[in-house]
């Protein structure tokens, strides 16, 4: 049996008041199991980005609730959740948020220095360990203004790895790049998600979703479809690639 990590079960979350209400997420339920790499694709305004949000904990929810490892987090207060967020959750954005004023390596330990400053050292060798398996060890003392967007990128996945999150959520990370960086950013999660960690991305790129294991369709709010595809093993990325471009045309998406 597989562990599951994330329960969505039943979950609705509207935007506006009165005449103006819509469901974004209209009575929404799924399972994310523990080591899986699961896409979720979806037209623009499809709630594909908020049902991430929900599945986090990020964004409260109208009903239903959310289980990570067990735990509802729907009745948890916003330090409880912001400890499982910082602790065992890892979250890439398509801009990685960076402050200027930090170089890269310590954008990379912000995080998680105010729970351990005492560890300066330790933590700064694990940046430096990440920095040097993504591809950008020699950035780390660069301004976040004088590297490339996959530059900056792989450092936003460093972050989000110092902490050895059970779950890494990317919404769209490979949104604002070139193929070719996006490619390395895809193989950069594959091999996070060969380590054991879960790793669950939104995206609307045939491309991205390809790489991944189960992709959910979700439609106005709906989960509309699933597709179930076998481990990528590096080879067969075109006929998966036409597999999920042909399921986005039935659909709709």
């Amino acid at each position: 049996m597989m562990k599951k990590i994330i329960i969505g079960d039943h979950i609705t979350k509207s935007f506006g008041k009165g005449d103006e209400q819509r469901n974004v997420l209209d009575d929404v339920s799924v399972e994310i199991n523990e080591g899986e790499f699961v896409a979720i694709m979806g037209p623009s305004g499809s709630g594909k980005s908020t049902l991430m949000f929900a599945l986090s904990g990020m964004d409260e929810i109208d009903s239903g609730k959310v289980l990570f490892e067990d735990k509802d987090l729907s009745v948890m207060g916003e330090n409880e959740l912001s400890d499982i967020r910082r602790t065992k959750m890892g979250f890439v954005f398509q801009q990685p948020t960076m402050l200027k004023n930090l170089n890269i390596i310590d954008n990379i330990i912000l995080p998680v220095m105010r729970d351990n400053a005492k560890n300066a050292e330790v933590i700064s060798e694990k940046a430096k360990m990440l920095m040097k398996r993504v591809g950008i060890a020699e950035l780390e003392k660069h301004d976040i203004t004088q590297v490339s967007g996959g530059q900056l990128q792989r450092a936003g996945i460093c972050r989000a790895l110092m902490n050895n999150p059970k779950i890494i959520f990317g919404d769209e990370p490979t949104g604002a790049l070139n193929s070719k960086s996006a490619q390395e950013i895809m193989n950069i999660f594959s091999e996070i998600n060969a380590d054991g960690t879960t790793v669950l991305l939104v995206t609307h790129d045939a491309k991205v979703a390809a790489r991944t294991e189960r992709i959910l369709f979700i439609r106005d709010g709906k989960i509309v479809n699933e597709q179930k595809l076998a481990k990528h093993d590096g080879t067969d990325i075109d006929a998966r690639i036409e597999k999920v471009t042909m399921k986005m045309i039935e659909l709709g998406i």
